[in-house]
């Protein structure tokens, strides 16, 4: 799963360069819609998420919809590495917006981590677009936004449903504009080729292979793989995009690591499992 969720930024990049975001995003949510969605119908999951619409038509808004065109935007100004280690902000964002009363440990997390961010785009200026920035933000406010809406408003609903079910929305969402923008020539085959392993691998594969994930080891120790998908990001950039690896990149993904761990920081005792899992479930959607 590391792997699974740390490949889409380089992937993205590679097809934002032929394809426009809302037509990449188009793509990669039929596609995989048309691998999951028989499979919640043969479940008879995908009825009682119908039945719960508004959340998940905001849930899809604001996890699926709006981040990755986003993303696709954002990569076409940005490395893929550079922004794979920003999205590793997004638990902090998260335990600053669902967290009422923060402990001391949680304070020093997202101090840490927020200096982490300042560290990362503070020390290579020359190469930091101030719009991709923003559209990164945007992405990260929404993958920490729609956990939390899965967690309160879809948390009693199937799994596999809620994704099969936002694709859908997303894809019908996308069909107006994507219409107008086929392009006029067909995408070299590096680019088709991404877009099919972000629908199938990144998308379709990675939400059935994290749901046994979650079966074996539980959603707790599942939810680990949020801390390392944007070290796969990074290094798959620079080894297969020659990349630029900058020392405020090193410096600012460990302390963006270190502050996301503290920011989290509670007594096992007191995690609700069914509200971890499903913030699992949404952190890389």
């Amino acid at each position: 799963m590391c792997v699974i969720w740390g490949i889409p930024y380089l992937l993205i990049r590679v097809a934002v360069r032929d394809l426009d975001p809302a037509l990449l995003v188009f793509l990669r949510t039929t596609i995989a819609a048309a691998v999951l969605l028989p499979i919640a119908i043969a479940r008879k999951e995908l009825r009682p998420v119908l039945a719960r619409w508004r959340p998940l038509v905001v849930f899809a808004a604001i996890e699926i919809a709006i981040p990755w065109l986003l993303l696709g935007s954002a990569e076409r100004r940005l490395s893929s590495s550079f922004s794979g280690l920003m999205i590793a902000v997004v638990p902090l964002v998260g335990a600053l917006i669902a967290r009422e009363r923060l402990g001391g440990w949680s304070v020093a997390g997202l101090v840490l981590g927020f200096g982490g961010v300042v560290a990362l785009v503070g020390l290579d200026l020359s190469g930091t677009s101030a719009l991709g920035l923003i559209e990164i933000s945007g992405v990260i406010l929404g993958y920490a936004l729609g956990p939390i809406v899965l967690s309160r408003h879809l948390r009693d609903m199937p799994a596999m449903g809620v994704i099969a079910a936002s694709l859908v929305v997303t894809m019908v969402v996308y069909a107006p504009v994507a219409a107008f923008d086929i392009p006029s020539k067909m995408p070299p085959a590096k680019v088709i080729l991404s877009v099919i392993t972000l629908a199938l691998v990144c998308t379709a594969l990675a939400f059935i292979v994290f749901f046994a994930l979650i079966a074996e080891v539980g959603p707790v120790r599942a939810t680990v793989i949020t801390y390392v998908n944007p070290a796969v990001a990074a290094a798959l950039g620079v080894g297969l995009l020659n990349e630029k690896f900058t020392a405020g990149m090193g410096i600012g993904f460990a302390m963006i690591l270190g502050g996301s761990v503290l920011a989290a920081r509670r007594p096992l005792e007191r995690v609700d499992v069914a509200s971890a899992g499903q913030r699992g479930l949404g952190a890389e959607a």
